[in-house]
């Protein structure tokens, strides 16, 4: 990079392509991503469609709603990330989509996986306080607690607004990095303000952009099982395997690439010195894993909780809007209902 110091976006050295491993992992990433830009803007874009303009918001939907947004959002920009990976880590889109995209990835990336941690939330409070649920749990508190979910994330990419720049190399390329010219006078100041912004930004994202909304997941569902077994409400095992998906499916398309991320951070000095390059190859594969997770939650929050055949017979429209709506009887039910009979709804909309 040039001499004002600079670093890569994602931490480490350019990702290494000089063996056939990484080149298959590098392509097999950009169809990765290609497939999720696909489904996801289609499949958010349905849930946004029906969740938007085509039902009564309630708690339920504006939630799905959200979700959907940001699940959208950050799948539109895939193009842009494609076509950079394709071109070696190169950005020509210049300095204001270097910014705008990135922090719309960052936004949506993080806003996507606190909803989720808030839909789980929801859903626990609902199974074990019905009665205070039905009192208090209303759409315009849920358009508030909403906000909450997209100020965090837009917390977590203020490293973008600020460091985020294009750098020209001496070769003409142009890339999209984090700079650091203003932070000392030598490069060996720069590097230690680089390596001490990127450690502390990477352990920060690590605990609260994931392993704090990972638990709050688990914790939810494990609660919400322990109920289901408590009351006898499952005759079958598919409302558990269907509680185990959704929280397998985010464990296993985030945890990969957060591991790789706190491991760069972790190691980013040795990793600038040129080691650990194992770290390097995994860059690509790992995140086209976790970006995938962004067109699996229409899939995973609205079809894997009923048959899916049923719904390919019906209109799936109307699919959506069935499964995005409150249960008729949770809302317009009166204080006589008891709270076992609450949490019997509540447990079988899931």
């Amino acid at each position: 990079m040039e001499a004002n110091y600079s670093i890569p976006l994602n931490g480490t050295e350019m990702v290494v392509y000089d063996s056939i491993t990484s080149k298959v992992l590098w392509i097999l990433s950009m169809v990765v991503i290609s497939i999720t830009f696909f489904i996801g803007v289609l499949g958010n874009g349905l849930v946004i469609w029906v969740a938007g303009f085509r039902m009564t918001h309630t708690v339920t939907t504006i939630c799905y709603l959200n979700l959907a947004l940001a699940d959208f959002s950050f799948t539109a920009t895939l193009p842009f990330l494609v076509t950079s990976m394709a071109m070696k880590e190169k950005w020509p889109f210049g300095w204001f989509m270097c910014k705008l995209v990135h922090i719309v990835v960052d936004i949506n990336l993080f806003g996507s996986v606190f909803l989720i941690a808030l839909i789980a939330l929801d859903r626990c409070i609902c199974v074990l306080h019905p009665v205070w649920a039905q009192n208090h749990r209303t759409v315009s508190l849920a358009r508030k607690v909403v906000i909450g979910p997209w100020i965090l994330a837009l917390i977590l990419t203020l490293p973008i607004f600020l460091f985020l720049t294009t750098v020209r190399v001496p070769g003409g390329d142009v890339y999209c990095t984090f700079n650091f010219a203003s932070w000392g006078d030598t490069d060996m100041e720069r590097l230690n303000a680089a390596i001490t912004m990127l450690t502390a930004r990477g352990i920060i994202r690590f605990v609260i952009g994931f392993s704090m909304p990972m638990s709050i997941v688990a914790i939810c569902y494990g609660l919400i099982a322990a109920k289901l077994h408590r009351r006898a409400l499952v005759n079958s095992s598919r409302p558990l395997r269907v509680l185990t998906a959704v929280v397998a499916s985010f464990f296993i398309c985030w945890f990969p690439f957060q591991l790789v991320a706190l491991l760069g951070t972790v190691w980013l000095k040795e990793t600038l010195s040129g080691g650990y390059k194992i770290l390097d190859i995994l860059v690509h594969p790992t995140s086209s894993l976790a970006f995938f997770n962004s067109c699996l939650n229409p899939m995973l929050y609205v079809f894997v909780g009923q048959d899916f055949r049923k719904r390919l017979i019906h209109s799936l429209p109307s699919s959506l809007e069935r499964a995005l709506s409150e249960d008729t009887a949770q809302t317009s039910g009166t204080g006589t209902k008891s709270a076992s009979s609450l949490a019997d709804i509540e447990i079988k909309a899931i």
